[in-house]
C-alpha cells in the first residue's frame, strides 16, 4: 500500500496539502489572506518536484487502477503549471472584484488534484471518480462571484449540464464492463484480443463515454454550455477551466480510446473523424461574430478542441498514436502558454460589472500599452498558428500526423478552419493598433508578469522546441498489467 502511495505521491500531495490549507485558513488574519495564495503555490512547486523526480519507470498503483508513465507526468506538468499560473492571475483580480475567498484556492487545488487522476487513470471507474474531482470545485468557482447574476447561472448550467454528461460517463462504462467483463483499460483490451467481448455492447458503450469526455473539452455537439460559462464565471476561474478541465478531458479520452478501443477502429473513427471536423468548423465560425472577448475566447477554445481531437483519428494504427498522442500533448503544453497569457490581458482590461471585455474596449492598447498589446498579438498569432510561436508548431505536429494517417481531408478542413480564425483573432491586433482609444488597464502585478512571461515563453520555446517536442515523445502511454 505504501507503494502504491509513493506512485500517487504527487496527487497524494496535492490532495494532502489542500485539505491541510483549509484548516490552517482558519488561523489567518482576514488582512494577510496572501498567505493562503502563497501556501498554494508552494504545495503546487512540491507536487511539481514530486512529479518531476519521483517514479522512472512505468508503474501500477491500488490493483491496476491507477499508473504512473510518462504520459502521466508531462500531463501531471501541464496541470500543475496551470495551477501556478491560476493563482498568479485570481489574486490580484478576486481582491479587485471583492471576491477574494481563500477556499478559492482550495478548490483549484483538489480540482487539479482530479486531474492528475484523470492523466493516470488505467480504470474506468478512476476516470469517473478523477472526473467527479475535479469538475465539483470547477462548480463552485463558476458561481464564486455571489453578487453576479451571470455568474450564478454559469455555475448552475455548469453543474446541470456536467451532472448530465457524467451520466453518459457511467452508463457508457457500465456497458464496456457488460461487454468485456472488466472496467480496467487492459482488461477490456484483453477481452477483445481474445474474442470474448461483445463488439456491439463494447462499442455502445464506448460512444457514450466519448459523449461524456467530449462535454468536458467542449466538442460540438456537446459544448453549448461553454460560452455563456466562459462568460459569467470570473474571469481567472475561466482561464483555469479553459487550460486545466481541457488537459483532462483529453487525457483520459486518449488514454482510454487509443488504448482500449483501437479494435473498435472501424466504427469509432468515422465518428472521431466527424466531431473533430465539426467542432473545428463550428467553433472558428461562430467566433467571427462575437463582440466580447469572453465569448471569442470561448469559441476559440472549441475551436482548439477539434485539432486536439484530430489525434485521436489514428485509433487502431500503432505505428501512429504514439506520434498523434505525442502531437496532442506538445499543442496542450502550447494551449497552456498562450491561452493564460491571452487571458492575463483579458484580466488586466476588464473592470468591475463586466466592463472591458468588448472588443472595442482593446481600441488605443496599442499606443498606451505597447507591451501588453505586443503580448496580446503574439497571443492571438499563436492561436492562430503563425510562426514563430508555440501554436504554429503544435498545429505543424498534430498536422504532420493526421496526413501520415492518410487523413488528407481532414487535415485540409484543419488548415482551412485555421485560415478563418485568423480573421478574428487579427481582428484583435487591428482594433489594438489601428483604433483610436483610452483604454483602462489594472495594475496588476503577477497579471503582468504571467503576460510577459508566456509571450516570451511561446516565441522563445517555438525556437528551441527540440527538447519540449522530444519530452512529449517519451511520453508514451503504458498498457497497465
Amino acid at each position: 500500500m505504501w507503494a502504491d502511495r509513493l506512485i500517487l505521491l504527487p496527487v497524494t500531495i496535492l490532495a494532502a496539502w489542500a485539505i491541510l490549507l483549509t484548516l490552517v485558513d482558519l488561523y489567518i488574519p482576514e488582512d494577510r489572506k496572501g498567505i493562503t495564495a502563497s501556501l498554494s503555490a508552494l504545495g503546487l512547486v512540491l507536487a511539481l518536484l514530486a512529479n518531476w523526480f519521483g517514479v522512472r519507470q512505468p508503474q501500477t498503483a491500488f490493483f491496476g487502477m491507477a499508473v504512473a508513465d510518462g504520459f502521466a507526468s508531462f500531463l501531471n506538468t501541464i496541470f500543475l503549471l496551470s495551477g501556478l499560473f491560476g493563482i498568479a492571475v485570481a489574486y490580484d483580480y478576486l481582491r479587485r472584484q471583492n471576491i477574494a475567498r481563500s477556499e478559492y484556492y482550495s478548490l483549484m487545488l483538489f480540482s487539479i488534484s482530479g486531474m492528475m487522476l484523470m492523466g493516470m487513470a488505467a480504470d474506468l471507474i478512476m476516470v469517473f471518480i478523477a472526473l467527479e474531482l475535479l469538475s465539483i470545485p470547477l462548480y463552485v468557482m463558476a458561481g464564486f462571484h455571489r453578487d453576479r447574476l451571470d455568474s450564478e447561472e454559469a455555475a448552475l448550467k455548469y453543474f446541470l449540464l456536467g451532472a448530465f454528461a457524467g451520466g453518459f460517463v457511467v452508463y457508457g462504462i457500465a456497458l464496456a464492463y457488460g461487454a468485456s467483463g472488466s472496467t480496467r483499460i487492459a482488461g477490456i483490451l484483453s477481452a477483445v484480443q481474445s474474442g470474448s467481448a461483445s463488439p456491439v455492447l463494447l462499442t455502445i458503450g464506448a460512444v457514450l463515454i466519448l459523449v461524456g469526455l467530449g462535454f468536458k473539452v467542449a466538442a460540438v455537439p456537446f459544448h453549448m454550455w461553454t460560452p455563456d460559462v466562459y462568460q459569467g464565471a470570473p474571469s481567472s476561474v475561466t482561464a483555469f477551466m479553459a487550460v486545466g478541465a481541457k488537459a483532462a478531458g483529453f487525457a483520459a479520452l486518449l488514454r482510454v480510446f487509443l488504448l482500449a478501443f483501437p479494435t473498435l477502429s472501424d466504427q469509432l473513427i468515422p465518428l472521431l473523424w466527424a466531431l473533430a471536423a465539426l467542432t473545428m468548423v463550428v467553433g472558428n465560425v461562430i467566433a467571427i461574430a462575437q463582440s466580447n472577448i469572453k465569448r471569442l475566447l470561448a469559441y476559440s477554445s472549441i475551436a482548439h478542441a477539434g485539432y486536439i481531437l484530430m489525434a485521436t483519428v489514428t485509433l487502431g494504427q500503432n505505428r501512429l498514436m504514439t506520434d498523434a498522442a505525442s502531437a496532442a500533448l506538445f499543442y496542450l503544453f502550447a494551449y497552456l502558454l498562450t491561452n493564460f497569457g491571452a487571458w492575463a490581458i483579458v484580466i488586466l482590461l476588464e473592470q468591475q460589472e463586466g466592463k472591458g471585455l468588448n472588443l472595442q474596449d482593446y481600441a488605443g492598447l496599442g499606443k498606451k500599452q505597447p507591451a501588453l498589446a505586443a503580448a496580446m498579438t503574439v497571443f492571438m498569432l499563436s492561436l492562430t498558428g503563425v510562426p514563430p510561436t508555440m501554436g504554429f508548431l503544435g498545429k505543424f505536429y498534430l498536422f504532420r500526423a493526421v496526413l501520415e494517417g492518410g487523413f488528407i481531408g481532414l487535415a485540409v478542413i484543419g488548415v482551412l478552419t485555421s485560415l478563418v480564425s485568423a480573421y478574428y483573432y487579427l481582428r484583435v491586433v487591428i482594433v489594438m493598433y489601428m483604433q483610436e482609444g483610452e483604454p483602462l488597464v489594472n495594475r496588476d502585478v503577477l497579471v503582468r508578469w504571467t503576460a510577459a512571461l508566456t509571450a516570451i515563453a511561446v516565441v522563445v520555446l517555438s525556437l528551441f522546441a527540440t527538447p519540449l517536442f522530444q519530452w512529449a515523445s517519451q511520453a508514451t502511454l503504458y498498457v497497465a498489467k
